[in-house]
């Protein structure tokens, strides 16, 4: 009954994270296409072939957020292939995700607080990543 339950939870859980697969890659796809539609729209308003800052902002944080969706697709297809999560691929989801925060924040319209928040996550991130790296690298043996 155990070894039947075990199987029986395992392919929920496969079943569930192909599902959560093929909605990441859905969006990722409407998302590119909207981009390009936005793309295409700012260019064409006048003036022509330029963009105002806010127009810029827009689109960069556009471009980051199908990133951010590539990298949890990979982030995904890894648990899939090995059904564990790669600590080092959440990492860079994260740094990928505040960059993005970073480029789009208007420094002006927030408090120094928060500001320093996200200096503080920032540092937290790069520092957890060169320590996750550090420890990987003392892992492997040496050829």
């Amino acid at each position: 009954m155990n070894s039947l339950l075990k199987k029986f939870i395992g392919r929920v859980e496969h079943y569930t994270v192909m599902a959560l697969l093929l909605m990441m890659v859905l969006v990722i796809v409407i998302s590119t296409v909207e981009l390009a539609i936005m793309l295409f729209q700012d260019l064409a308003n006048p003036p022509l072939m330029l963009f105002n800052i806010n127009e810029l902002l827009d689109l960069f944080g556009f471009f980051f957020m199908i990133l951010i969706g590539l990298e949890l697709v990979e982030t995904i297809k890894m648990y899939l292939d090995e059904s564990k999560i790669h600590v080092e691929v959440v990492f860079l989801v994260a740094m990928i995700a505040v960059a993005r925060k970073v480029i789009i924040l208007d420094a002006k319209a927030h408090e120094w607080t928060t500001l320093l928040a996200v200096a503080a996550v920032i540092l937290a991130l790069s520092v957890g990543y060169y320590l996750f790296k550090l420890a990987h690298r003392q892992e492997k043996p040496k050829n």
